[in-house]
């Protein structure tokens, strides 16, 4: 598994994971809980949103659309 990116942003992770689901991707959140614990107080643990390594390219380019769409 590939790292694909890192957030705080928790409905973006949600939002990324369903992305890369509809385009046949695979993808793990971790450290979700981690994350929320305290109440999102731990702000040095971010979420991971990993992939396979075979779908890191197409993930990347998912990825970089999403943000696109997220800027405006």
């Amino acid at each position: 598994m590939m790292e694909l990116t890192r957030t705080e942003d928790v409905v973006f992770a949600s939002w990324l994971e369903m992305r890369l689901a509809r385009a046949g991707i695979k993808a793990h959140v971790l450290d979700a809980y981690t994350s929320g614990a305290y109440g999102g107080a731990l702000g040095a643990v971010l979420r991971r949103v990993m992939v396979d390594d075979d779908d890191l390219p197409a993930a990347r380019r998912l990825l970089q659309e999403a943000e696109r769409e997220r800027d405006g």
